[in-house]
């Protein structure tokens, strides 16, 4: 008798467990689920494009050194800090790829140009910082 009993216990432990366990899994295969997240990724990430310009006429400073720095959140380990070094090209722009949204520093180095600095917080898809250096003061 207790080995019949035994048995359903057993069984009806499993029995509730599956139906307990069975929508999760449903949910968990839901196909809208997948193109939400895909499109909540892509909207995550800024093109960023710099214009580069110098002096008073406002010229292209072509081949200056951009720094852009930001920092990735984890959840689990230690925030990532990322830094690129970027050129400019003879127009002055300089094309940064896909970054996430948020706050960033970026510093501008050029040869003959005061050195520039500033922090930024990016909040649209696709965003062009202009960015105006001068010339640096005079020694006597």
């Amino acid at each position: 008798m207790t080995n019949v009993s035994n048995r359903l216990k057993n069984a009806l432990i499993v029995l509730s467990s599956l139906v307990l366990l069975l929508p999760l899994a449903v949910r968990g295969q839901d196909k809208n689920s997948d193109a939400k997240g895909k499109s909540d990724a892509a909207s995550e990430t800024v093109h960023l494009t710099i214009v580069i310009t110098g002096g008073d006429d406002k010229k292209p400073v072509e081949s200056a050194s951009v720094y852009v720095k930001y920092v990735t959140e984890r959840k689990l380990a230690k925030d990532k800090k990322i830094e690129m070094n970027l050129k400019s090209n003879l127009s002055g722009v300089c094309h940064v790829p896909e970054i996430p949204r948020g706050k960033i520093l970026i510093q501008v180095i050029a040869p003959g140009w005061k050195t520039f600095g500033e922090y930024y917080d990016l909040e649209q898809a696709e965003q062009t910082i202009n960015i105006t250096l001068v010339r640096p003061p005079k020694w006597y």
